[in-house]
């Protein structure tokens, strides 16, 4: 099956053709700075160079169109037309509590989608925006919601529930929902066939790190608990996201620093992070390099970034009674060598430590990292959301297609 996979944001629209049943990647790109000057589209064809054409995008509808043209282009294209698309994958980032897995795209799971538009602002309307762009350029093509919130619906209330007042529970659905949860589920499926056991028996904790980070405790292969809470602003400190913090320092920062709510939100998921610890920067790349170079700041934020992913793994191991393998994935987690070591010193007594020489400089590839007669694995797994979208795209679609199969 051929499956286009889309990711919108405010700004971009993002893609990935695929051939799901071989999951090769046929072409992948995107469109840039959509309604804005000198907005683009890049584009990538297996086994080409990639191509960036300068061109008005005046709204995610055209960015779509643009998309669709050149998937189809006589010279750059992998399709004659878009009569071989055969179903449409979109990433959403919020379902709320209405999704538990991915859905086909109705009328009712997009009025569902709007309903979840105050737990995220900032994400929710793009994607809504980037399914209505698909429906009016393929019309009759599936369209298939992921949510990043889907796979963690599996936590229990102690997990999830806030210790608030009920009431707003029960008015406003204030609870922990998590991210990442694609990524979170393809590393833990993936790390079931790395060690050859069944997911069901296995207790892991996956550490997706990147410039947003989010930890997960996953059971049996369900969702337990994990870092981010009712938006992506909770867990580890991130690149420019504090992470958790005393709430009580969002009122005295709002009285000392005459902030309004717009002003605390852009101090704490803006300004924050390893970005306001170091003053440097958010990328690890240049903490590594200022650390280096005697910034004690940045070895700091550094510090504390490791240190909080090392607390979280403990608390995860507990909450499980155990734990069979962490799993390192997304940018910081599959590339950093130091981040992975430093998250794991101290966890020795869980069985947990790391083979330094097969860790260090190690950078995207899949590689079990454990120290030799260490009885927990410490495992690098390159995640593939869009895959993963791609796959959950073609079991949606087939079961839509044949209910009684």
């Amino acid at each position: 099956m051929k499956v286009l996979v889309i990711n919108a944001g405010s700004s971009s629209l993002k893609y990935q053709f695929f051939e799901s049943d071989t999951g090769e990647v046929l072409a992948k790109g995107g469109a840039e700075r959509i309604a804005l000057d000198d907005s683009t589209i890049t584009h990538t064809r297996l086994g080409e160079e990639k191509i960036s054409i300068d061109v008005d995008l005046p709204d995610h509808k055209e960015a779509m169109e643009q998309v669709l043209a050149m998937l189809t282009d006589p010279e750059h294209g992998v399709i004659h037309s878009m009569m071989e698309i055969d179903a449409v994958g979109h990433r959403v980032v919020h379902g709320g509590e209405k999704f538990s897995g991915s859905a086909l795209i109705t009328p009712s799971v997009k009025a569902a989608i709007r309903v979840c538009i105050p737990l995220a602002p900032l994400h929710n309307p793009p994607n809504l925006t980037g399914i209505e762009a698909c429906e009016a350029a393929m019309p009759g093509v599936p369209q298939v919601a992921v949510f990043d919130t889907a796979f963690h619906q599996t936590m229990k209330p102690k997990a999830y529930m806030y210790a608030l007042p009920y009431a707003l529970y029960e008015e406003f659905r204030i609870r922990r929902y998590g991210f990442h949860g694609t990524s979170h589920r393809y590393v833990a499926e993936r790390a079931a066939e790395m060690l050859g056991r069944p997911l069901e028996e296995l207790k892991i904790v996956t550490c997706h790190l990147g410039n947003g980070s989010s930890i997960a405790a996953v059971k049996n292969g369900k969702c337990m608990d994990t870092s981010m809470g009712l938006t992506p602003l909770a867990g580890i400190c991130m690149g420019t996201r504090c992470g958790d913090i005393d709430p009580a320092i969002v009122t005295f920062l709002m009285e000392k620093e005459g902030l309004d709510m717009k002003g605390i939100d852009a101090l704490m998921n803006k300004k924050s992070g390893v970005l306001g610890v170091s003053g440097v920067s958010s990328d690890f790349r240049d903490l590594e390099d200022a650390a280096a170079h005697g910034n004690d700041r940045a070895r700091l934020a550094m510090d504390i970034f490791c240190y909080q992913c090392r607390k979280y793994i403990g608390a995860y191991a507990a909450a499980m009674g155990g734990v069979d393998a962490v799993v390192f994935t997304a940018g910081i987690g599959e590339n950093n060598s130091n981040v992975r070591r430093d998250s794991i010193r101290g966890l020795e007594f869980l069985g947990l430590a790391i083979d330094d020489s097969a860790n260090d400089g190690l950078r995207g590839v899949a590689m079990d990292l454990s120290a030799p007669g260490s009885t927990a694995k410490v495992l690098i797994i390159p995640t593939n959301e869009e895959l993963a979208i791609a796959r959950e795209t073609q079991k949606i679609v087939s079961v839509a297609a044949n209910p009684e199969g």
